[in-house]
């Protein structure tokens, strides 16, 4: 339903909708600022609007009591447009220089505007479910726009081969644009009168809608999207896959995280996924992180499927708001679950370091650490010759593990940021010795060493082999020769020490054992 306006024009009174008294207004507007400029313009334009006021008198005597925009842009046709009643086009091929540049860029841009205004005019914006490949959305800009929507169609391919920038644009178009579902927004959309004829004509046409022959250049671009739709279908359905298995991985650790004790060891459970700290220091906030992360992984699954089946047939397409709707859920949910996973992280690195790494009341050499750490290296009578950013310094191993309730130097940090040196001196004869023990890393830049008349460096191996659970590897050093009383050997990761940067989070060694094996060579006197 449009509105109507009554106006007076040359002492007329007529019935005109908003659209036509606009289209109407901007006319006698370019008139004015046509004949302006001449003498006696103003009496042209005069002359012109009694002309249009007769016109519609002629129409009010047809039967039609309100001007329509279609009666107007007929009238302009039969009057003429302002350039073609000045003759400015003729005088300004043939002249040149008449105007300056920014009077020609104003006259292009008004006639532009003049053009997309006439086109567009009375229309209203809708995806146009009579010819769509997909959502509609380029058929309906081309009957906003009256143009060939094989023009949008060819543009859409050429933005999508740019980086994807073309779906993106379709999708986003797609939420916004409704679609012409009624009769009355199918005649909005071509900018026709809603009146009982016109909505007749629109329910015959679609029960006697035939399928017409395309021709070539359209039967192409139909094969081109239908391209670009199944490319984007397969690649939905893939992530659909992938965060449908995220979404069952995410459930299974929940439930498993919920049933299986705290400090459990087993797979799922909050302590083996490091959420332990969390649950203990804020388990309010690791609620809601599992919320989003749901939310995250739900939403996008729902609208793949949803697209799918809609691409089928057999349920409706989402309604914009829907749409909208699920797009902010899941712009809110992202905006929770990152932050909220970074917190989470800092909160398992704090427990991580206040439940295992040091007791601020014992230290053994300046350094603060645990009483059982400190313990074994005074029995063990070891020199702490650098100890920075180690989270502890020995480990015990259960029986199950097969070393008899061994304890043993081991130096964590998650970081690879540990700068360690464990030395130990022992008095000996001079000669040659031999140097074993066992030893493990999780990467590279970790040795054992020994101190005779030179340094001797053996680098700890790293454990690649996944079914070797402790990862334990014999370390010899031969040749140790030893002119003195006393012969030093431990492990290190310092690099200036050893020439070489730390890498691993871990390394251990244990069962150090001196042999001597020969006596020094000869020497002469």
């Amino acid at each position: 339903m449009k509105k109507n306006i009554t106006i007076n024009l040359c002492g007329r009174l007529f019935q005109i909708d908003e659209d036509a008294y606009e289209l109407l207004q901007q006319y006698i507007n370019s008139l004015r600022s046509s004949f302006g400029k001449q003498e006696g313009g103003d009496e042209i334009v005069d002359d012109i609007e009694t002309r249009i006021a007769e016109l519609f008198d002629e129409l009010r005597l047809q039967g039609i009591e309100a001007i329509t925009i279609e009666h107007v842009k007929e009238i302009i046709t039969r009057i003429g447009k302002p350039e073609e009643l000045t003759g400015e086009d003729g005088e300004k091929q043939q002249e040149g220089n008449g105007t300056n540049w920014e009077e020609q860029a104003r006259s292009a841009g008004q006639k532009i505007y003049e053009n997309v205004r006439a086109r567009t005019a009375g229309k209203k914006l809708y995806r146009n479910p009579k010819d769509k490949m997909l959502a509609g959305v380029l058929s309906g800009i081309a009957v906003y726009t009256n143009t060939d929507p094989v023009i949008w169609r060819f543009l859409m391919i050429l933005f999508t081969f740019c980086y994807g920038v073309g779906i993106f644009i379709y999708l986003v178009l797609a939420l916004v644009i409704p679609e012409a579902r009624t009769p009355e927004q199918l005649l909005q959309m071509e900018g026709k009168d809603i009146t009982p004829q016109n909505l007749a004509d629109v329910v015959v046409e679609g029960e006697k809608q035939h399928v017409q022959r395309p021709g070539f250049m359209r039967l192409l671009f139909i094969i081109l999207m239908k391209m670009v739709i199944a490319f984007v279908v397969i690649i939905s359905i893939v992530v659909c896959i992938a965060l449908s298995l995220g979404f069952f991985g995410v459930l299974i650790a929940t439930v498993s995280a919920m049933v299986l004790p705290l400090n459990s060891t087993l797979p799922f459970s909050l302590g083996a996924m490091g959420l332990e700290g969390a649950w203990v220091s804020n388990p309010k906030l690791l609620i809601i992180f599992v919320i989003a992360l749901f939310l995250v992984l739900l939403l996008p699954i729902y609208a793949i499927i949803h697209m799918v089946l809609s691409l089928t047939g057999k349920i409706r397409p989402m309604g914009v708001i829907q749409r909208i709707v699920n797009i902010v859920l899941w712009v809110i949910a992202v905006c929770i679950a990152v932050p909220l996973g970074i917190t989470i992280a800092n909160y398992h690195y704090d427990y991580y370091q206040e439940r295992y790494q040091i007791d601020s009341t014992t230290t053994y050499q300046g350094v603060k650490m645990d009483e059982n750490d400190a313990d074994f290296l005074r029995r063990g009578s070891w020199n702490l010759v650098k100890a920075k950013n180690c989270d502890h310094y020995t480990y015990y191993a259960m029986d199950s593990q097969g070393y008899n309730n061994a304890r043993f130097l081991d130096v964590f940090n998650d970081r690879c940021e540990e700068i360690f040196q464990a030395e130990r001196k022992e008095k000996v004869e001079p000669g040659i010795y031999q140097l074993t023990c066992y030893a493990r890393a999780e990467g590279p830049g970790t040795f054992i060493y020994a101190m005779g008349k030179e340094k001797h460096l053996q680098t700890i191996p790293v454990n690649n082999n996944p079914e070797d659970e402790m990862g334990w590897k014999p370390i010899t050093i031969d040749s140790i020769e030893v002119a003195g009383d006393s012969i030093a050997y431990g492990m290190s990761s310092d690099a200036v020490f050893t020439g070489e940067t730390c890498r691993a989070k871990w390394f251990s060694a244990m069962d150090f054992v001196l042999t001597r094996t020969a006596d020094l060579p000869n020497t002469k006197k």
